[in-house]
């Protein structure tokens, strides 16, 4: 089999390694299955997608929807180098799965409008399938309902005029689309276990998501989800794209 490539972009070692151990484990991948690149580490190389069964891009503490002129210089460099690496995923068709920062990358690459009207705190959300979610492979298996943990300060306002919308909550309309038959964006993080988002709670708890001394009570509201539904998207990935 042809390994998986995620490209991450956290800079915080004890977040991205929870995070890589987490889609190797929801993915049912070994680690020589799920190549990594830290994009925040240095220059993506050239890279030949014939190497790989699928592209997963993970969330990111960066917001595409900010103004260029305060975005940090690796920030723009990573954006570029999405960028051009977008230009030949959505020309192929090639298998790609973008969690939470997806949505910014891919979303505002197709033309869609990412903004900061839908941002959502951090927390467990009711998320519903549309009449297409119910219809993708990608969605086999999942309810019509489900809950998931999202964080995030922008999100598609606008969709992409070819995109297709396949689920999404009453605070944020758009949490999950489609573009073409195998490039796919989440807004809620199908990786994210408790575990995983008490990791995060505790590494981004200075990064504006919610007021440094909240970050118990943040905790305690998030303890007793259940959020073993948004991984089989990350297995049905993995199941329909390895080659």
């Amino acid at each position: 089999m042809k390994p998986f490539l995620l490209l991450a972009s956290r800079a915080e070692d004890d977040a991205a390694t929870e995070e890589y151990e987490a889609f190797l484990r929801f993915g049912n991948l070994e680690p020589d299955q799920l190549q990594r690149i830290r994009l925040e580490a240095g220059p993506l190389q050239h890279l030949d997608l014939d190497d790989y069964s699928g592209i997963i891009v993970s969330g990111s503490p960066f917001n595409a929807s900010d103004p260029d002129s305060s975005k940090s210089e690796l920030q723009l460099r990573v954006e570029s180098e999405l960028g051009a690496l977008l230009d030949d995923v959505v020309e192929r068709d090639f298998p790609f799965l973008g969690a939470c920062y997806g949505v910014g990358t891919l979303g505002r690459h197709q033309g869609g409008t990412v903004d900061r009207q839908f941002g959502e705190a951090i927390g467990a959300v009711d998320i519903k399938l549309t009449a297409d979610g119910r219809q993708d492979p990608l969605l086999d298996g999942v309810p019509d309902s489900f809950t998931a943990f999202v964080g995030h300060r922008e999100a598609i306002s606008v969709l992409p005029p070819n995109a297709v919308n396949l689920a999404g909550s009453s605070s944020c309309p758009v949490q999950m689309f489609r573009i073409k038959e195998n490039l796919y964006a989440t807004q809620f993080h199908p990786e994210l276990d408790v575990p995983g988002l008490l990791t995060r709670i505790t590494v981004y708890r200075h990064a504006g998501y919610f007021p440094p001394e909240e970050a118990d009570t943040v905790k305690a509201s998030v303890r007793d989800a259940d959020v073993s539904v948004p991984p089989l998207i990350l297995g049905n990935f993995v199941r329909r794209y390895a080659r």
